[in-house]
């Protein structure tokens, strides 16, 4: 969010805001305030990043897929098992007729 709001900002626009800050607050809480914004954005970016890792922890726990494909894979065995026990029986039979 903070890049967009940049992109849309020109060179003067920022130097007029810093020249605005300076005269408001003086040049020597400049620095004192810089470091709470970076403080802040910091935070901020922090706090994002938590919330997609739960985000994403939550979605991999709540993926069915992973159930379903070893379903899959348990019936799949079981036929193949099922058409083994049946060419088992059905071989003798074949080789008669």
């Amino acid at each position: 969010m903070f890049s967009i709001i940049i992109a849309f900002i020109g060179f003067q626009e920022i130097v007029f805001i810093i020249f605005v800050a300076v005269l408001i607050f003086g040049p020597s809480k400049i620095p004192e305030i810089a470091r709470g914004l970076g403080e802040g954005v910091r935070a901020m970016r922090e706090a994002t990043d938590e919330i997609k890792r739960e985000v994403m922890s939550s979605a991999e726990k709540m993926d069915p897929s992973g159930e379903i494909k070893d379903s899959v894979k348990e019936i799949q065995h079981e036929i193949d098992e099922a058409k083994k026990e049946i060419d088992d029986a059905v071989g003798p039979v074949k080789r008669e007729g």
